[in-house]
């Protein structure tokens, strides 16, 4: 790895973003990011071709497109190294959530989570309110849905709480990522498949959802068919504004426990059986 690298910002209206990226990708394939209103080029070899590239396209387009640019050589640091120091372990509920290169904990069920730059690590509000309410109401034997799985943490939670777990997420990384995290565990789910809760057979005694508002409500009939009678549903990932949105879905159970942590809501339903 060479010491140092270039990095070439480029600051322009941000409706000229995409279009002037697709250019830069043309010319220069690698290390490009995009922001509000800006274009970061990042690259071992100095970087000025780029800029005079860009320099001659703007002078073709005329004055519709007018950008900034400041060309920099900087520090290269070990970005791994940095970010592994970054991260922090964390306790939730009866839970040690720690990177591997942290040591477990004795007086707590231990859960060992190597964040990729996924979510799912613990550290967001979510999970984290997620991971009490897991604490609270999950026993030994239940059957259990992690809906959304993302990272497994819920569903790596539940399991080392002695229950039997099923995953599901529509996202391709998130079910390898949760595999992972499984084996790096040494533990077994039931179940893990790519795509959603109306997959399911059966019903569960906790059905998890940490997803978004918008989607909770959109498969709210399929979460509470899965959910059994006298089951738990626990629901994640509600921004605050989006609460009485999501409320109205669920408004045929019974709430439990709310947990606000952040701007970040957690909802806990029971699902009462009736006659």
């Amino acid at each position: 790895m060479q010491d140092k690298y270039y990095e070439l910002t480029i600051t322009l209206d941000d409706n000229f973003v995409d279009f002037i990226a697709d250019f830069i990708l043309n010319i220069y394939g690698e290390g490009v990011e995009l922001g509000k209103g800006r274009i970061i080029v990042r690259g071992e070899s100095d970087l000025t071709f780029v800029k005079d590239a860009l320099v001659s396209l703007a002078g073709t387009l005329g004055e519709s497109i007018k950008m900034d640019y400041t060309l920099e050589e900087k520090e290269n640091v070990d970005w791994i190294k940095t970010y592994q120091e970054s991260i922090q372990p964390i306790e939730a509920g009866k839970f040690y959530i720690f990177p591997s290169w942290y040591e477990p904990k004795e007086d707590l069920i231990n859960i060992k989570i190597d964040p990729a730059l996924a979510f799912g690590s613990g550290h967001h509000a979510t999970t984290f309110s997620c991971l009490k309410a897991v604490s609270t109401y999950v026993k030994p034997e239940d059957r259990i849905i992690d809906v959304g799985c993302g990272s497994g943490i819920l569903g790596l939670a539940c399991k080392k709480l002695g229950a039997h777990v099923e995953l599901c997420d529509t996202d391709p990384l998130s079910v390898e990522s949760c595999k992972e995290n499984f084996e790096l565990n040494e533990e077994n789910y039931d179940k893990l498949w790519e795509g959603s809760i109306d997959k399911t057979q059966g019903t569960y005694d906790v059905v998890i959802a940490n997803i978004i508002a918008d989607v909770l409500r959109f498969i709210a009939k399929d979460l509470k068919s899965a959910t059994k009678e006298d089951g738990y549903l626990i629901l994640s990932g509600i921004l605050d504004k989006k609460e009485e949105l999501v409320r109205e879905s669920f408004d045929d159970l019974t709430l439990e426990n709310r947990i606000l942590m952040d701007e970040w809501v957690t909802l806990v339903y029971k699902k009462e059986a009736h006659g």
